[in-house]
């Protein structure tokens, strides 16, 4: 149909510009990745989790404690000292040598004496102090890791092992390297691509636009992360979904070309046609996963916002890369982009070929109730795990054996009690004139009311700041951090141990410390999800009826990308909170759902799957405006994007199931979520359950109020001609529409 696409349009223009100076557009690219490389190494950005909340008690009481107790405020790590055999009591020389020297280590607020009572563990093999640092050491970078490392050399030069455990543990774990997932990804993006095109060039081209996007994205977060801070994860979330969506974009931009030269376009003309078709198509898809991203700062949760910053940042740049290098490499090549075969006839969209694609769908359209109810039963079964989720913070407990942070965390938990990992400070903030017998009634009151709280193992003594405004006690939990039984008894003893203690004498109390801060987070962040999802639907809904002018469609396309997020949720349940299969993918124990993968995967999930969705129905529409018959219509978009859409959601799919390699339970949760998400949606969703519901629909798909039909602009996510009249899609009697001049689609039913 290359008659349908104008010779004028700014696409068309970009496009065709593009391929006739394909040289300066690859230097310019050059340039730019050169630029940000240095850029972010120069100005040394980094990454760092902070789950503070402003106004939550565990902020209050952090910064009370702070301001009348500097030494035991900041951020904490603890020293684990053991020996294999024997005691620690014979080396305290060296230990309390190396407690000594941390205590003297820049942005070091105290270090615990050690072998003291409460912090050697029976038997005197395992012992910690707990260090207070005046900043996050996750900031600090590896350098100040080493000069830890320095500090307790004479404890290791004397038989004993150290670890790291807090938020000095966090620091000290080795930097996620994920170029061996990047790798496997693409690799397998390759393949996928060499077997759908057959050429090696056309093949190749997708990968090295994703590539561009993916790390030009990338650099722009590493400078944008010396100004703010960004969470550990940003990165490797932001690689991941540019190379995944870059890939993508490019494929479609190149089987629309490759097509039009098939059909005999000249190639800078076809690389205009293509960037005015499919590229609209892209540039809307991208606007969607970014909305949809950003709508994350509806939350109200900056650290949660920030994540989808980093993401949509590099989603935007891969698609900034795919309208402009696409066609660059393709004019570069001309017609000979097939020239490096691997196969004897390269294909590019739906063909004699393909035409299993057209025979599947007049199936689809011969049993849609079938293929329908088929479709939302496996989606129902899969989404069953996901009414058991389990929100919370993922501990030290799930890293790899070799990281010192699961050392120190075993090590803890043998010695003291799963509980000590998690301590949760308890702040009193006493009222003006308390005279000291008050204070040391109160403070004999609060231990014994902390004492007798179920599910306490110990309470230290409840002491005073110097100054005598404070009252400060540390409780340790019988659970682990992330049993829902320390959050349940952290929520006791803000909620009713403290105010029923303390409300007779004025006091204000305060459940702070590392713990609580993440168990508050991780309270704000489900109160917020159902925001959040209002938000994104609210945003892809009006997205999809400015598009395509239906709201039949745009409802059903936020209903079914429910059902699609409702099955990857389930899939991620079974396997890290159920532990079905867990251990084959590194994770040793049954974990909660961090606190802010569903949030995530949410705002990621919907909009991917918006991508597929406008990709599928621009090919519907476009055959509707011409033909005005829905069957065919349904059946012609669907075998003309079948292959190529399950290509790109299989190479998606690799893409995020290459970081479950990734060391981080974070990182495999989204992988694995991401990943099911895609495969979920461009098979049962795309290929099954939304042709079949268009097929039942008919007429139905294209209807459009008068009203709303007066107000809606006119877009085309294919490009219509600038040099033709606008044109609506066919009425709903279904009568075939003329190919030409505007036809209203607001007849009532």
């Amino acid at each position: 149909m290359l008659s349908q696409v104008g010779h004028d349009g700014l696409l068309y223009r970009t496009g065709r510009w593009c391929a006739r100076h394909s040289v300066l557009v690859v230097v310019a690219w050059l340039v730019l990745l050169a630029g940000v490389t240095f850029g972010q190494q120069a100005l040394g950005g980094v990454y760092s989790d902070d789950f503070s909340l402003p106004g939550t008690p565990a902020q209050q009481g952090a910064s009370l404690l702070q301001a009348h107790l500097p030494a035991a405020g900041g951020q904490t790590g603890q020293l684990v000292f053991t020996v294999g055999s024997g005691s620690l009591a014979g080396k305290s020389n060296a230990i309390e040598q190396s407690v000594a020297g941390v205590r003297h280590l820049p942005h070091v607020l105290s270090a615990s004496d050690l072998l003291a009572a409460a912090t050697t563990a029976p038997g005197g093999r395992i012992a910690y102090a707990t260090v207070h640092f005046s900043v996050n050491p996750q900031t600090l970078g590896s350098a100040y890791v080493r000069t830890v490392d320095q500090a307790v050399a004479p404890a290791r030069a004397a038989g004993v092992s150290v670890s790291y455990g807090g938020q000095l543990g966090v620091a000290a774990q080795p930097k996620s390297k994920d170029t061996r997932s990047e790798e496997i990804g693409i690799a397998a993006a390759l393949i996928v691509l060499l077997v759908g095109f057959g050429s090696v060039y056309a093949a190749g081209l997708p990968i090295i636009s994703a590539l561009a996007g993916a790390l030009a994205g990338l650099g722009l977060l590493g400078m944008l992360a010396t100004a703010t801070m960004f969470a550990t994860v940003s990165p490797t979330l932001a690689i991941m979904m540019g190379l995944g969506v870059g890939i993508d974009y490019a494929l479609f931009l190149t089987t629309r070309h490759r097509q039009l030269v098939m059909d005999g376009a000249e190639p800078a003309d076809a690389a205009g046609r293509a960037l005015a078709t499919s590229g609209q198509a892209v540039l809307i898809a991208a606007s969607t996963v970014v909305i949809a991203l950003l709508g994350l700062y509806a939350s109200g949760i900056t650290f949660i916002g920030k994540l989808g910053l980093a993401a949509g940042l590099t989603v935007a740049v891969a698609a900034l890369g795919a309208v402009t290098i696409v066609p660059a490499l393709l004019g570069l090549a001309g017609r000979n982009v097939d020239r490096l075969r691997v196969r004897r006839r390269p294909a590019a969209e739906a063909s004699a070929e393909h035409a299993g694609w057209q025979d599947y769908a007049e199936r689809i359209g011969s049993h849609p109730w079938r293929y329908l109810s088929a479709g939302t039963a496996v989606l129902a079964v899969l989404a069953i795990p996901f009414f058991s989720m389990q929100v919370g913070h993922v501990d030290a407990g799930a890293n790899p054996a070799s990281y010192t942070s699961k050392q120190a965390y075993d090590a803890i938990s043998a010695g003291f009690g799963p509980g000590a990992n998690g301590p949760l400070t308890v702040v009193a903030q006493l009222r003006p004139g308390t005279t000291a017998a008050e204070q040391q009634s109160l403070a004999s009151a609060l231990g014994s009311a902390l004492a007798a709280t179920p599910d306490v193992a110990s309470v230290t003594p409840v002491q005073a700041t110097p100054d005598g405004a404070v009252l400060y006690a540390t409780v340790q939990p019988r659970t682990d951090p992330q049993a829902s039984a320390t959050d349940q008894l952290m929520n006791t003893l803000q909620d009713q141990v403290l105010p029923a203690t303390l409300a007779k004498a004025g006091a204000t109390g305060y459940v702070t410390g590392s713990l609580a801060g993440q168990l508050q987070f991780t309270g704000q962040v489900s109160n917020r999800l159902p925001v959040i999802i209002v938000v994104v639907i609210a945003a892809a809904f009006m997205l999809l009826l400015l598009t395509f002018r239906s709201p039949v469609l745009a409802v059903k396309a936020a209903l079914l990308n429910l059902l699609s997020i409702g099955a990857a949720y389930g899939v991620v349940v079974a396997v890290f909170q159920w532990g079905w299969g867990g251990s084959l993918l590194g994770v040793s124990e049954k974990v909660p759902i961090e606190s802010y993968v569903p949030m995530m995967m949410f705002a990621i999930v919907f909009g991917l799957s918006m991508d597929y969705e406008v990709f599928l129905l621009s090919r519907v529409r476009e055959a509707w405006l011409c033909t005005g018959d829905n069957h065919a219509s349904v059946a012609h978009g669907l075998a003309a994007t079948g292959r190529v859409i399950s290509c790109a959601a299989l190479i998606m799919t690799s893409v995020f199931f290459s970081f479950l390699l990734s060391t981080s339970p974070v990182v495999k949760m989204l992988a694995l979520g991401l990943g099911a998400s895609i495969l979920i949606d461009a098979s049962v969703i795309r290929l099954v359950i939304v042709p079949a519901t268009m097929f039942l629909l008919g007429r139905y798909n294209w209807w459009t109020p008068r009203w709303l039909d007066k107000i809606l602009p006119h877009l085309d996510p294919e490009g219509s001609p600038p040099d033709e009249p606008a044109r609506s899609p066919a009425t709903v009697s279904g009568t075939p529409a003329a190919p030409r001049g505007p036809r209203s689609s607001s007849r009532p039913l």
